[in-house]
């Protein structure tokens, strides 16, 4: 049966730790505002401990939905109402089906309709892929809420969209967004299960809004390693180092950090064209901000900057939250499916070239 909330693209799952979405507490149960009397904690090196396994997943979306609100924050009674509709609505989709319905009856939902106001994508993936309903998914179940404000979107540009690219920016390239199926050099990094499907990994690290949002982040004296759940990348961070001078470009490019005060600083340059941010790639320089709030939230604040493409720096900011045991995100499906994938192309191209040459091919090779 089909169901309205089902993930775009059908990866192989690991997240077994995903509980009923009905059961989140309400909005500022785990606040980024500290307890009194409470101090940052630091590791055996003196480093302030950023350490353990958190999660990004969050309701609020990258860019503002004007249709939902055109306010920077929320009161907290209207974020609780958001998250009580939110979490009813999932719940409900995630009932068992009725085997003499259509499948759809939730859509009807008052909950379901709201939900769909704060994330109308979550209306256009119904069952276009199939397989998956919204037990396998984990899009967060509370607002943003940094400071005790509730925020509408993670960009913090003056209107929560993202900023005009400069009229001579170099155009962005649409076209290989596109799948290719001449080779699997040509199928997308995804597919071919190099990098997640969203931007997850980064930099910056950006919430994909659908599922494994998981992060590992283990500190050494000379090194931070961010594990990411998607799709198994490890992002290594040098310390007290300096960017590499050979052009080489790491897939997440390539990063330094350093401590300022409480705040882990990361500085990202040289990322790969493949991975570029919003068409910008060849100057684009991402500058990190990790800083613990609490006893369950870090800060993460970004800023992206390169002026071949925008006028001025801009970003965002969020917050991690505790998340329980990370799993093996097994990839290998897209690399054992690619023969067929291939196969199954060059197949279509037959079938257009006959149809072309007005022989269309008939059933079973006649």
């Amino acid at each position: 049966m089909r169901r309205a909330l089902i993930l775009l693209l059908g990866a192989a799952i690991a997240a077994a730790t995903l509980g009923p979405a009905a059961q989140a507490a309400p909005a500022g149960a785990d606040s980024s505002v500290p307890p009194p009397g409470w101090k940052r904690p630091h590791n055996a090196w003196g480093q302030p401990d950023l350490s353990g396994n958190w999660t990004n997943a969050t309701m609020t979306p990258l860019t503002r939905n004007k249709r939902l609100s055109d306010k920077t924050t929320l009161s907290k009674d209207e974020a609780q109402e958001l998250e009580t509709a939110w979490t009813t609505a999932l719940a409900n989709a995630n009932k068992p089906t009725d085997p003499n319905s259509d499948g759809e009856d939730f859509q009807k939902d008052p909950a379901y309709k709201k939900l769909l106001e704060f994330r109308p994508d979550f209306g256009a993936a119904g069952g276009d892929v199939g397989g998956y309903n919204v037990f396998w998914i984990d899009p967060g179940t509370h607002i943003l809420e940094i400071n005790g404000e509730y925020r509408t979107s993670i960009l913090t540009t003056p209107n929560g969209q993202f900023p005009p690219r400069k009229k001579t920016a170099p155009p962005m390239d649409y076209s290989r967004y596109r799948p290719d199926y001449t080779s699997y050099e040509t199928l997308s990094l995804g597919e071919r299960c190099i990098m997640g499907f969203g931007r997850n990994a980064g930099p910056p690290m950006i919430t994909n809004g659908y599922y494994n949002n998981g992060y590992k982040i283990i500190q050494t004296p000379d090194q931070v390693v961010i594990e990411v759940e998607l799709i198994h990348d490890a992002r290594i961070i040098r310390l007290n180092s300096k960017h590499r001078t050979d052009g080489v470009r790491p897939w997440m490019g390539d990063s330094i950090g350093w401590y300022d005060g409480d705040t882990l600083v990361v500085e990202t340059t040289n990322l790969p064209e493949a991975q570029d941010f919003m068409g910008s790639w060849k100057n684009l320089k991402v500058t990190e901000w990790f800083t613990r709030l609490s006893p369950t939230r870090i800060l993460y604040r970004f800023q992206v900057e390169d002026p071949d493409t925008w006028d001025q720096p801009w970003g965002g900011e969020y917050t991690f939250a505790p998340y329980g045991q990370i799993y093996e995100y097994a990839c290998h499906e897209g690399n054992y499916a690619l023969p067929g994938i291939l196969a199954g192309a060059r197949e279509e191209e037959k079938k257009a070239a006959a149809e072309a040459a007005g022989g269309a091919a008939k059933p079973g090779g006649q």
